[in-house]
């Protein structure tokens, strides 16, 4: 792995608009299950339950996916930001990272360090909730606590409307916000890092293609091929947090180095006749 760390890095400290994206790989390096893979969450649970119409349409809809959460919620918030996340905050402090587009609903990228602004969810957050009649805003922690003392299904205290998470449902359009973000930061990308994403969910999937059609370098970073390898110019077949933590040394050493290198030709000039 040590050649392809090295040309990673090398690509990171060149790059104008180093832009980062990542998947459910990243998540279950904290903890947190792929649900989409054999033996996960929609193996045991029927999907269709949890749409966004079931969820809106009715209150034993709502009750169904408030139910779930129960479990899945409690997961996510004991979560703990892994080894990619941290090199991703790092990146940016070392201002070697422009944004970073993440189909996760964990919040972990910000638990990190990441500036919120530089976080481009395009699936939501697991964290957050909102009313759909009022627009009140609400943590999750204060619904489940909510759920804590009653087994009713939330209902806004404002106005009585529907409690629902800003995450994206099973039919619910993605925040059209986030997407036109994404695809601009994407096309103004000169380097496109995938990280952890098989790159089979759409239209999230788009954004490494908009990326290398519009010039950018594409890295893929992940344990099982993806439909973009072969339009890849780099592939790394390994875990993501591996592969940064290994990423972020050497761009640290690399920074350190030329910065070294010149501060002795500044000094040197100085010092020329």
């Amino acid at each position: 792995m040590n050649g392809d760390v090295d040309r990673l890095a090398e690509l990171f400290l060149g790059a104008k608009r180093p832009v980062a994206f990542t998947g459910a790989g990243v998540s279950t390096e904290s903890g947190i299950p792929d649900f989409r893979s054999p033996g996960g969450l929609w193996d045991r649970f029927d999907p269709s339950d949890f749409t966004y119409r079931n969820f809106v349409g009715s209150v034993g809809g709502r009750r169904k996916y408030w139910q779930l959460g129960r479990v899945t919620y409690p997961v996510i918030r004991a979560a703990r930001p892994s080894a990619a996340h941290l090199a991703l905050a790092e990146l940016h402090r070392l201002d070697r990272l422009d944004c970073c587009i993440t189909q996760n609903i964990d919040d972990l990228h910000q638990r990190a360090g990441l500036p919120p602004d530089k976080v481009i969810e395009l699936h939501g957050n697991a964290g957050r909730t909102r009313c759909l009649e009022c627009g009140a805003a609400y943590t999750r922690d204060e619904v489940h606590a909510w759920l804590d003392v009653s087994d009713e299904v939330p209902a806004c205290p404002r106005c009585g409307g529907i409690v629902k998470p800003t995450t994206v449902l099973f039919g619910e359009p993605m925040p059209a916000t986030e997407l036109r973000e994404a695809e601009r930061r994407a096309r103004a990308a000169d380097l496109f890092v995938v990280l952890g994403s098989s790159l089979v969910v759409y239209p999230a999937a788009y954004m490494p293609a908009h990326a290398k059609h519009a010039g950018a370098t594409l890295a893929i970073v992940n344990l099982e091929p993806t439909p973009l390898d072969a339009r890849a110019d780099l592939v790394i077949r390994d875990r993501a947090g591996a592969v940064m933590a290994a990423v972020v040394e050497e761009v640290r050493a690399r920074a350190a180095q030329r910065e070294s290198c010149e501060r002795r030709e500044a000094l040197e000039q100085q010092s020329a006749p």
